[in-house]
């Protein structure tokens, strides 16, 4: 073997452990993830208190709506308190949130970021709660939300993810982003339990005992990837990150290409930045104190998105058909391939299973080279806040 073959080798074998990693992983907590059902909290007998943080950035044709909605959760009345975090908005929004029995915090930072916007409020919030809950401008929580939260909470879970699900899939992006969603909830959420890991923390429909929401916000100020970095802090102090499976909230998906791609773009530079942060401190606190709930969070930061999952593994089957005897042989990368898709697979809800799918997975080699290209424009995504607009229509 000459030594461009020899090296060849090599990095097509270090590919294949990063690539068959993760597809093994994908494969495993998918397919456990349906075969094991979790039994969910029993029903409590108290209530706790809930102050709802709603982020809204401009976006003036949305917050009245979400606004009203939060309002109306079937939860006494008494024991939850809605916040709205208005930032840049209209006068007139202004002054109809105010008509609202709800609190306003006005905000108007020179580089917003929900991090910021979550500290003015939490810095505004003078009564004793229990728990806060984050939404996003566009969240509509299921009238139970509550309720489903409460009974986690007393039953010892000090953070507590809801089950955010898509409210519009009106295009073949919208339905791609509401079914990837899903596979989130299922493999990284509702699976992870079954090993008695945290769930990845999402941005919104989230929930934490009050003070100690308090006191893992002052140790954040991201610009972008507020959440993974949340889910890093409490993971590294060994506080579990339960997944509420019945806890709805409806989100809406991105339609429109170029917003998915500027979306994605945030993304992928918070996640990266977050692995140059944190990655090295998985492994000291893997060895030095057994944590590996943290040591499998920054894992996830460490691995690709999905859908270039789905062009990657096909494509290394055939490049390994092409060299025969250059790194791992094509078996070994038709089990991966295998592992991957089906793991995919099984973690797609059944009702996506029908005449509008077609259409959306026709979609999938365009957006796959959108990312793949994407991982070579991060330089600067990171540092000022991309703004996700939303349709005022989507239902």
């Amino acid at each position: 073997m000459g030594f461009i073959a020899f090296l060849l080798s090599i990095i097509f074998t270090l590919v294949f452990i990063y690539l068959g990693v993760y597809s093994l992983y994908l494969f495993i907590f998918s397919v456990l993830g349906k075969l094991i059902k979790q039994k969910p909290p029993p029903a409590a007998t108290a209530y706790s208190k809930f102050v709802i943080y709603i982020c809204a950035y401009k976006e003036d044709a949305i917050i009245l709506n979400s606004a009203a909605q939060a309002l109306t959760i079937d939860y006494p009345k008494d024991k939850f308190h809605v916040c709205v975090i208005a930032d840049s908005m209209q006068p007139e929004t202004i002054e109809k949130l105010k008509a609202m029995p709800l609190q306003v915090v006005e905000v108007v930072f020179e580089s917003s970021t929900k991090s910021k916007a979550l500290h003015a409020a939490i810095a505004a919030t003078h009564q004793d709660f229990d728990a806060a809950v984050v939404f996003d401008i566009d969240n509509i929580a299921a009238p139970d939300y509550l309720h489903q939260i409460n009974n986690y909470l007393h039953n010892g879970n000090r953070v507590i993810q809801g089950h955010r699900v898509a409210k519009n899939t009106e295009t073949p992006v919208a339905i791609l982003d509401a079914i990837s969603e899903e596979i989130n909830n299922h493999i990284f959420r509702k699976a992870q339990q079954v090993f008695k890991l945290s769930a990845a923390i999402i941005g919104s429909g989230m929930v934490l005992e009050f003070k100690l929401f308090k006191d893992t916000m002052a140790q954040i100020d991201a610009v972008g990837g507020f959440d993974k970095e949340m889910g890093l802090v409490l993971t590294r102090q060994k506080i579990h990150v339960a997944y509420a499976d019945k806890a709805y909230i409806y989100d809406e998906k991105v339609s429109n290409p170029e917003v998915f791609k500027k979306q994605r773009r945030r993304w992928l530079s918070a996640q990266f930045n977050l692995l140059k942060t944190y990655g090295l401190t998985g492994f000291k606190e893997l060895f030095a104190h057994g944590n590996f709930d943290y040591f499998n969070e920054i894992y996830q930061t460490a691995i690709l998105p999905r859908i270039l999952m789905l062009g990657l593994m096909p494509l290394m089957l055939l490049i390994s058909l092409l060299t025969p005897g250059i790194g791992p042989g094509w078996h070994l990368w038709l089990a991966a391939t295998a592992c991957c898709y089906i793991g995919i697979l099984v973690a797609v809800p059944g009702e996506f299973f029908n005449s509008k799918l077609l259409g959306a997975v026709l979609k999938i080699p365009l957006i796959f080279f959108t990312m793949l290209a994407l991982l070579f424009k991060l330089k600067g995504a990171n540092k000022k806040f991309i703004h996700t607009p939303h349709n005022p229509g989507a239902n």
